[in-house]
Formats: structure tokens, sequence, C-alpha cells
């Protein structure tokens, strides 16, 4: 039976080490859907620490754009992170001085979340609270956390479940 659940919170507020317990509570076998783009060393090491965090049981998928070509029917996955895979979607349309159309990417987030989605799955998604602060002086910045606000809104009304991480504790909204 199809399920979704979003996960959201501000940086190392638990989401990521919150989802995948849910997920082995769900299933022995989950799948890790890696969204990250490897930026430098210093990011490298932390998705190294995130692989051995988790054990063997876990299949692991790294897809930096296309999540609706991850096929996962019948099982458990968590997404991890709505964020940096919305970072991905917008690099090939920044042009010079930052900008991207917002409406454009975020038409195809919605897509490709909704063809992935449309798989029998359980689907656990972490993304990032980054509109709880004050408005960005920069207009890349501030394009980016409308984009991230919508898409985050869009998958909450289509989850079944949402919840808060506040310090390392879940808190059910939905």
């Amino acid at each position: 039976m199809k399920k979704i659940i979003l996960i959201t919170g501000g940086e190392r507020s638990g989401k990521s080490s919150y989802a995948e317990s849910l997920a082995l509570s769900i299933s022995p076998n989950p799948v890790y859907i890696a969204t990250a783009h490897i930026w430098d060393e210093e990011f490298r090491h932390r998705v190294q620490l995130h692989k051995e965090r988790r054990g063997p049981q876990w299949t692991s998928i790294e897809e930096e754009i296309n999540l609706s070509g991850c096929k996962i029917e019948g099982r458990c996955a968590v997404i991890d992170c709505v964020t940096l895979w919305l970072t991905n979607l917008i690099q090939p349309h920044i042009s010079k001085g930052g900008n991207f159309d917002v409406k454009a990417v975020l038409e195809n987030a919605k897509r490709q979340f909704d063809e992935f989605t449309s798989q029998d799955a359980t689907f656990i998604f972490v993304t990032n609270e980054i509109g709880s602060g004050g408005v960005s002086p920069n207009p890349m910045q501030r394009r980016f956390t409308d984009l991230q606000g919508w898409m985050n809104q869009y998958i909450a009304e289509k989850a079944n479940e949402v919840f808060l991480m506040v310090s390392g504790i879940p808190v059910k909204i939905k």
C-alpha cells in the first residue's frame, strides 16, 4: 500500500536519523535514495559517515536528478533529501547572476515527484525547513527559498504523515 511520509526540520535536527529508524521499523531491507552531489572533500566525508551509519541491510541508490527513474515498487525508501535534489534541479537553469525560473523548476519537480510516487511503495522524504529565518538579501537565495517552500508544501499536501524534527524529537504535525 502506497504511503508518503515527510520529515522536515532545520539542519542537524535529526531528520535523517529519524527517517532511517522509521524505515527500519517498516522494512528489514529499506532503500536509501541519496540525492546529494559531492561538492568538496568535507561533504564527501559527511556522505561517508551517513553510509557507515546505515548497515548492509540497506540498498543504496545515488540519484541526483531523476527521482522518477528510481524503481522501488513494493519497497520502503528514504529519499534524502529534497533540498539537495532541488539544488541539483536548478543547476542547469542558473544563468549569470544566479537567475533561474522558479516556476519551471517547481513544475519539473512536481512532475517527477508525482511520477516517482505513483509506485506502490512507502516513501519517506527528508527535507529542510529553510524558510523559518529572515528574508535573505541575496536574490538567488530568496528564489530558492520560494522553490523549497512551495515544494515542501506540495509534498506535505500529498503526504499521509508529516513530522517536524525539533532538537532530535519528532513532532507529528499531520
